[in-house]
C-alpha cells in the first residue's frame, strides 16, 4: 500500500513538472513556427525552456548564443581541416576562404549578443537603434555563412571534406536565420 502511495506522488509529482514546463514549450514551440527551419528551431532551444519561460527577448537571446555556438564549432571544425595534409590547392584556398567567412560571421553574431545583453530596458529610438545593430550583423553573419561555401563550388571538390563542411556550415546558416527571425518577431513586439 505504502508503496503505491509512493509511486502515485511520484506520478504527481513528474505530471506537476511537466505542467510547470509547458508553457514555456509551447511559447518556444509557437515562436519557433514562425521560422524558415521550426524543426530545427525547437530543437535547438527546447533545452533552454526554463530560462526562456515566456520571454520574447530572452528566447532571442538564446537564439543568437546558440547560433554564436555553432558558429564557433564550425569555424574550430574549418581550421581543424584546414591543417589535413594532402590538401590539393584549390581545396586549401576555399578551406581558408570560409575559415576567414566564419571567423566574421563569429565576430559578428557575438557583437549581437552583446548588443542584446546591454539593450537593457531601451525604449523607443535607443530600442530601435539597438535592434537595428543586431538585425544588421546577424543579417551579415548569416551572409557570411552562406559565403563560406562558395569556394567549394563544382564537382572539382567534390568529396569527404566538402561534405563535412557544406553539412556544417548549412546547420549554421538555418540555425541563424531562425535566430534572425526571432530577433525580428522580439522586435516587432515591442
Amino acid at each position: 500500500m505504502a508503496r503505491s502511495s509512493l509511486i502515485l506522488l511520484l506520478l504527481s509529482l513528474v505530471y506537476l513538472g511537466c505542467d510547470a514546463i509547458s508553457p514555456a514549450s509551447n511559447f518556444i514551440k509557437a515562436s519557433c513556427s514562425s521560422t524558415k527551419y521550426p524543426s530545427l528551431c525547437i530543437q535547438s532551444l527546447a533545452a533552454f525552456a526554463p530560462s526562456i519561460q515566456q520571454s520574447p527577448r530572452q528566447l532571442a537571446q538564446t537564439a543568437l548564443s546558440v547560433s554564436l555556438d555553432k558558429a564557433r564549432d564550425t569555424q574550430a571544425f574549418v581550421s581543424k581541416v584546414n591543417k589535413f595534409r594532402g590538401l590539393k590547392k584549390r581545396e586549401y584556398d576555399a578551406i581558408k576562404d570560409c575559415m576567414e567567412e566564419m571567423s566574421e560571421g563569429v565576430d559578428r553574431l557575438s557583437k549581437s549578443v552583446q548588443e542584446m545583453k546591454h539593450m537593457g530596458q531601451a525604449k523607443g529610438q535607443d530600442f530601435l537603434w539597438h535592434v537595428s545593430n543586431v538585425e544588421t550583423w546577424v543579417s551579415a553573419a548569416l551572409t557570411d555563412e552562406n559565403t563560406c561555401f562558395d569556394g567549394f563550388a563544382g564537382k572539382a571538390l567534390d568529396g569527404k571534406i566538402k561534405a563535412s563542411i557544406r553539412g556544417r556550415v548549412i546547420n549554421v546558416a538555418q540555425v541563424t536565420s531562425n535566430a534572425l527571425s526571432l530577433v525580428n518577431q522580439f522586435a516587432s513586439e515591442q
